[in-house]
């Protein structure tokens, strides 16, 4: 056969090439500078003015940060510090100002002198800022001066000018006001929650500095401030969940190498751990080296001191996961060349950080147990019961895998399964009740449709280890019929059905057991819900026909609504029926209503903000019965009872 000739490309030449300038990257891919053009993209460009803000009070030059949201959706922030130098750049004839705003990779981050540590992105940060406003002005108090300079869309618009001389009140510092680019952004709009915990995470992490936040989006424009002598054991204290069972909070402040690694904790009687993580004030979702360095020192230490103060014998040897039971803790390190995954900086990879962070935590937390044996005690104590707790956990695993593997019919016997073989296209609905368990089962459709019921509620997973929990006969046949482990040892490419629908009655009694349901899945089967697999049904409430006409509605808002609608057209309501629960439905409606993809109402359950999710759930199902009361109490008068 002839080899194939390749086509000629006369027209491929240098003028093909297409060089971009200036910022023009940041705006034609915004995504590999700021992660996503969504709400957190948005807050990003927001994260970058504020984290060359924290830069210069880490640096010790200012001590107070001003973050204001406009309502047209633009934002302030303004800082004490040094304000940007203003001169001209010996290498791009710019003011360095300009240079900073508009040229990538440029700033004082790249010179030790400068700035010693700093979270931003090297350069990169407020010039995307920039590059992805419509509108950005800089405005810059130094040299007894107050200077201007105005920008829109990476593009200077106004030479730096010089506005007024300043008072003598007025110092140095920095105040950028941008909005953003609806181009890049759509409807996207700033998040105050989002900002304020922003705020809040930052002054845990820059004691004794002032940070305030004014929202002017708010009625009478709310103004908050923080403020924290603490640090780092205020953010610990507030972090955790249960009753402590230390007396006294570790803590360690210390520089080895050039490197401040900051590190404070607290155990509780919680069964679960909070970790947080940051590099130079950035939080770090997926820890990276500095947790690895902490979590070797943890294990380490306890097991050293714990054998040598015959609190544990040579045979027992505790795990990472026993001695991280019930630990809240914040670990924090601020070093010169962070180096991360990611732009968004979401896992620091500096590899001598672990080295550093280890060698700090083991020499501060030996001494502190010297110091304090009656926490060591504890801590060690509860660590025993965690290991002997995740030995019988193990054996439950390992006898819920037996019986699979052993018996001929590994799947519940009240399992109704589909007969598709294509995971994607499968569902399982978990049903409160045999009752509706069998109204289901005659509405699915078998092709790809699968039935558990649930009879009565299932236990409380928020109080118990995983051990308890697999002994409840409920729980551990949802586990088998999910057939993707539980746990550390969970495999979410095991699962056998791609949309788990939890559908309960539309009352007090439904939504409780779709409660508990949450919260074991939440504490023990999290990556369902992280992997969106998790579904919530919404049956109706009511039925309305007129004339041959059915309509179902799954409130009395919207009832009321419709019906208020009809009779003012002058049509007859025929009937109105409540339903009190699945049970009552016919196999029929069951399927029109709740179960037809065409026509049913899923929520889909996500987890926005992890650790809210888990202070909410401690709270509202864990063994402290002081915070729900609160909960209630502040709360009962927004509940709608079913009566």
């Amino acid at each position: 056969m002839a080899a194939t000739q390749p086509q000629k490309q006369s027209s491929y030449n240098a003028a093909e090439i297409t060089v971009l300038k200036g910022l023009e990257a940041v705006r034609e891919r915004p995504a590999m500078y700021i992660g996503s053009t969504d709400a957190h993209g948005l807050h990003q460009i927001f994260y970058e003015a504020l984290d060359n803000a924290v830069d210069e009070a880490l640096g010790k030059f200012a001590t107070h940060v001003t973050v204001i949201l406009h309502k047209d959706n633009s934002i302030t922030v303004r800082d004490n510090g040094r304000g940007i130098p203003v001169d001209v750049h010996p290498e791009t004839g710019l003011s360095a100002l300009e240079t900073v705003m508009t040229v990538l990779h440029a700033g004082g981050k790249f010179n030790k002198n400068a700035y010693k540590i700093s979270g931003g992105l090297h350069g990169v940060g407020i010039s995307c800022t920039n590059a992805l406003s419509s509108e950005m002005t800089t405005q810059v108090m130094r040299n007894g001066k107050l200077y201007q300079q105005k920008f829109s869309r990476g593009i200077r618009q106004t030479e730096l000018e010089v506005v007024r001389k300043l008072n003598d009140a007025e110092q140095t510092g920095t105040t950028q006001h941008f909005l953003p680019d609806t181009e890049i952004f759509a409807d996207q709009k700033f998040n105050p929650k989002t900002i304020e915990k922003r705020l809040h995470t930052q002054a845990y992490l820059t004691s004794e500095i002032l940070f305030t936040f004014i929202n002017e989006q708010s009625e009478g424009a709310i103004t908050k401030q923080y403020y924290f002598e603490k640090g780092i054991l205020s953010f610990v204290n507030s972090l955790k969940v249960g009753n402590a069972i230390m007396k006294t909070p570790f803590f360690v402040s210390k520089e080895d190498e050039n490197v401040v690694v900051e590190v404070g904790f607290m155990y509780t009687d919680s069964t679960q751990e909070n970790i947080k993580t940051f590099a130079n004030n950035i939080e770090n979702p997926e820890g990276g080296t500095h947790l690895a360095g902490f979590k070797a020192a943890l294990t380490q230490t306890i097991n050293k001191y714990g054998l040598g103060a015959s609190l544990l014998d040579e045979k027992t040897k505790l795990e990472g996961e026993d001695v991280r039971e019930g630990l809240t803790a914040v670990i924090s390190v601020k070093l010169p060349n962070p180096q991360y995954e990611g732009q968004t900086k979401i896992k620091l990879n500096n590899p001598e950080i672990k080295s550093i962070v280890q060698k700090v935590v083991v020499d501060a937390l030996h001494e502190f147990f010297q110091e304090n044996p009656g926490d060591a005690k504890s801590v060690i104590q509860k660590a025993i019961i965690s290991l002997k707790a995740r030995n019988a956990a193990k054996a439950a695993r390992n006898a819920i895998l037996r019986k699979n593997v052993l018996t001929f019919s590994a799947l519940p016997g009240k399992l109704a399964d589909c007969s598709t073989k294509d995971k994607e296209l499968s569902e399982l609905f978990v049903v409160e009740g045999d009752s509706a368990g069998g109204s289901a089962k005659q509405a699915r459709s078998r092709e790809f449709q699968a039935i558990l019921p649930l009879s009565g509620k299932p236990i409380n997973s928020e109080k118990y280890r995983l051990d308890r929990v697999l002994a409840n006969e409920k729980l551990k046949d949802l586990v088998t019929a999910l057939g993707c482990g539980i746990g550390e040892q969970m495999e979410i490419a095991k699962l056998r059905y791609g949309k788990v629908i939890i559908m309960t009655d539309a009352d007090v009694d439904g939504a409780h057991i779709v409660t508990l349901v949450l919260t074991f899945m939440y504490r023990f089967m999290r990556k369902l819900i992280e992997d969106k697999r998790v579904y919530v049904a919404q049956p109706p409430l009511f039925k309305v026909e007129i004339g041959k006409e059915k309509h179902w509605f799954i409130s009395d808002s919207e009832k009321d609504n419709f019906v208020a609608k009809q009779s003012k057209l002058g049509k007859k309501i025929k009937s109105i029926q409540r339903f009190k629960g699945l049970g009552e439905m016919n196999p029929d409606q069951l399927w029109e209503t709740t179960m037809d993809p065409k026509v049913r109402v899923l929520k889909q359950v996500d987890i926005k903000d992890a650790q809210q999710a888990d202070a909410i759930f401690d709270m509202l199902m864990g063994t402290e019965v002081a915070p729900r009361r609160k909960f209630i109490l502040q709360n009962a008068k927004f509940a709608i009872l079913d009566v």
